[in-house]
């Protein structure tokens, strides 16, 4: 326990750091084996592929822009390493050289790990102005710019470097549930060939997405899609679909594909639903082999797969994405599956506490309070009284007094 004064009141600061908290929810068993499955600790000697992965954790949550960034700041307190869970801090040349080497599939599988232990803690989470009791899931992909004269493996369109992170969300909390990074000339509809769908699910995603055979497995494993048709895609139109018209549905047909290739591609019926866009003033078209939900319900799960795009605004805007820790592809996609496992441990302390912040707030009251010693779910509880705020200032205030 540490007592000091400050504006003439005794404080005093007990308990745990918040980033030790935060590690809580990190499973050392889980984690040490997906290191022995890649033999990841062979000869290492002062960084553990753990104690590697604690570095980049906290290098994540505090928004540190660079490996040398991260070692500053851990060295700057030393003395609170222990309490803090690690073990030792290393110089900045020592952690490059483990993310350039060290296989970054181990970061990958824990990611996956954390995926399905966070994924059932949002099952029970529904979407708004939605009447239908189907998972729903997202498909897009996001891009991320890199040199090209650094990154020579990430080739991108116009002779640019890029990396691709593609992606199936499920709508339910804004969790990821598949992830695949490749680099940025891999086609988005090559990801539907490692889809995993789950029965009764609604998967929607944009026009880049249309691949006949991908539609037909999602439609004859029982799972249902909802898709924006390509311009030069024709149909048949076999009968009108009443089924919950207004004035706002345009068009609720059951159509066929018209082209005698297609449908032996996909040869069973489609539902071509028409919905005038409030905002823009125009009608827009969507594709599905759903006949029980209603047209407005088509447009709104179509609304919601924008979710996905603020869920890469994140990744790449509060998660440190921007700045590239490395430029190998070993690397660059460990950087990538860190950021994915620290947004997870985020999701999980939301949904564990039950804490009215989004993931988005949560990361931003964890970064800037990691190294104060604040029970997390006081943190987490929106519930703070004026005094209570006072003197979570004044520990801020302490803290940078350590620092300077």
């Amino acid at each position: 326990m540490t007592i000091f004064v400050a504006n003439n009141a005794t404080i005093m600061i007990e308990g745990r750091y918040v980033f030790a908290q935060v590690l809580d929810f990190v499973s050392e068993y889980e984690f040490r084996k997906c290191v022995k499955r890649y033999n990841g600790d062979y000869r290492a000697h002062e960084l553990t592929c753990l104690n590697q992965f604690r570095h980049l954790l906290f290098g994540q949550l505090t928004s540190c822009l660079s490996i040398r960034d991260i070692c500053m700041c851990l060295k700057a307190h030393q003395n609170r390493l222990f309490h803090m869970g690690f073990g030792n801090t290393v110089d900045h040349t020592t952690l490059t050289r483990a993310n350039e080497r060290r296989d970054y599939r181990i970061y990958e599988d824990f990611g996956q790990y954390l995926i399905q232990k966070v994924k059932p803690l949002y099952r029970d989470v529904r979407l708004p102005d939605i009447d239908a009791d189907n998972a729903v899931f997202a498909i897009d992909s996001t891009s991320i710019s890199i040199s090209i004269k650094l990154c020579t493996w990430a080739l991108g369109k116009y002779e640019a470097g890029a990396v691709k992170m593609h992606t199936v969300l499920s709508l339910a909390g804004s969790i990821p549930t598949q992830i695949h990074v490749t680099d940025g000339l891999w086609h988005d509809s090559n990801f539907l060939d490692m889809l995993q769908t789950e029965v009764n699910s609604i998967y929607v995603a944009d026009k880049a997405y249309v691949d006949l055979e991908a539609m037909r497995r999602i439609h004859e494993c029982g799972s249902y899609f909802i898709l924006r048709p390509k311009d030069n895609m024709k149909f048949d139109f076999l009968e009108e679909f009443t089924q919950g018209k207004n004035n706002e549905i345009r068009v609720d047909f059951v159509v066929r594909l018209a082209k005698s290739s297609s449908r032996k591609l996909y040869p069973y019926d489609l539902r071509m639903v028409r919905v005038l866009d409030t905002e823009s003033k125009e009608y827009i078209t969507f594709i599905t082999d759903n006949f029980e939900i209603s047209a407005e319900d088509i447009a709104a799960i179509y609304r919601h797969r924008w979710d996905i795009e603020v869920f890469f605004k994140w990744i790449k805007q509060n998660i440190v994405i921007k700045h590239l820790w490395g430029y190998s592809e070993n690397a660059v996609k460990t950087h990538l599956w860190v950021a994915i496992c620290a947004y997870l441990i985020l999701a999980r302390i939301k949904a564990e506490y039950k804490s009215p912040y989004s993931i988005t707030e949560i990361a931003t009251l964890v970064s800037v309070s990691a190294m104060a010693k604040i029970p997390l779910r006081e943190l987490l509880d929106a519930k703070i009284d004026s005094s209570n705020q006072n003197v979570k200032e004044q520990l801020t205030l302490f803290e940078q007094t350590c620092e300077s």
